[in-house]
This record gives C-alpha cells, sequence and structure tokens, in this order.
C-alpha cells in the first residue's frame, strides 16, 4: 500500500506528460494510470514490487503509451454500411472507380521499379488469375519454400520505396 502511495504523484505526472505527448493516440491520463495500476499489480502478485519502483513505473507508462500508437495506427472507424466514409456523402460510383484505378497504377508502377526478382514475384501475386504459391514458383523458377521469405523481403522493399515517396512520417521523423 505504501508503494501505490508513493508512485501515486510520480505516476500521475508522468501519465499526463506522456497522454499530452501522445497526440493521435486517443490516449487519456486516467485511462493510462489504471493500465500502469494494473501492470504493477500484476507484476507485484507474480514476482514481488519491482527493485526500482520509479524507474520501472517510467518504463511501464511509457509502453503503454507506445501500444495505444500501435492500436490507434491499426484501428479503422466502424462502418456499419460498407465501403464509404463513417460519416457524410458516400463516394460516388465513378470517383471511386477512378481512385480504385489510380491507386492500382501506382502500386504497379511502385513494383516495376523493385530490384531483382521483386517486380516478377509480385506482378505474379498481383495477377487477376490468382495463382498459386505452387503455379508461382514453377513461372518463376524458385523453391516453392523460399517464396515465403522473397515474398517478405519484396514487401519490405516495397513498403520503404512508397513510405519515402507518399507517406508523412511519423512524429519525430520515425518511420514504422
Amino acid at each position: 500500500m505504501e508503494l501505490v502511495e508513493q508512485l501515486r504523484p510520480l505516476l500521475a505526472a508522468e501519465a499526463a506528460a506522456e497522454a499530452y505527448g501522445a497526440y493521435g493516440a486517443g490516449v487519456e491520463p486516467a485511462e493510462l494510470e489504471q493500465a500502469v495500476w494494473l501492470r504493477l499489480l500484476e507484476r507485484t502478485r507474480d514476482s514481488g514490487p519491482p527493485p526500482q519502483p520509479a524507474r520501472w513505473l517510467r518504463h511501464a507508462v511509457r509502453a503503454e503509451v507506445r501500444g495505444a500508437r500501435r492500436r490507434a495506427r491499426r484501428e479503422v472507424p466502424y462502418d456499419p454500411v460498407g465501403d464509404g466514409p463513417p460519416s457524410g456523402p458516400e463516394p460516388r460510383p465513378a470517383e471511386h472507380a477512378v481512385l480504385t484505378a489510380e491507386t492500382g497504377r501506382v502500386l504497379r508502377a511502385a513494383v516495376r521499379r523493385l530490384p531483382g526478382r521483386c517486380p516478377r514475384l509480385l506482378g505474379a501475386m498481383l495477377s487477376r488469375s490468382d495463382l498459386t504459391y505452387r503455379e508461382i514458383a514453377v513461372e518463376l523458377g524458385i523453391s516453392q519454400g523460399s517464396l515465403g521469405p522473397v515474398r517478405s523481403r519484396c514487401l519490405g522493399c516495397l513498403r520503404r520505396m512508397l513510405t519515402a515517396e507518399v507517406a508523412a512520417p511519423e512524429p519525430w521523423g520515425k518511420e514504422r
């Protein structure tokens, strides 16, 4: 109990500072405090109190904020109607078709600029004929077992290329 009383002011200050610094993550200081208290309770139950409580608390607050940022990036607004935005007018069919075609064109152009086997591999995976891994491996002349790792490297390269060209960097210039 004295550990809680000792850490309460520090947690309130750390949670407030991190919550206001985590713009876009949608995290409130009270939510952060609650999550860290829960972590502390679980930790003390499993392995006793941390040897350096203040240091542990700071790390726990930052870990909770990082988790909130990751969740905020992955979350998609619920749309019970379908493809349209969460609120507002529905997109016009012609506008949607043009945007879809442009996105496909940009993606295929980026795939063609990839190094090595990547253009052929990703081109086969993006093919309308919906080839299986076995068919793609035969077409490219590589083993089916190496297809996954090569695909992963190619997608990573494509992601870095598109991030550099299109996406805005994360706060403070960090990339995902």
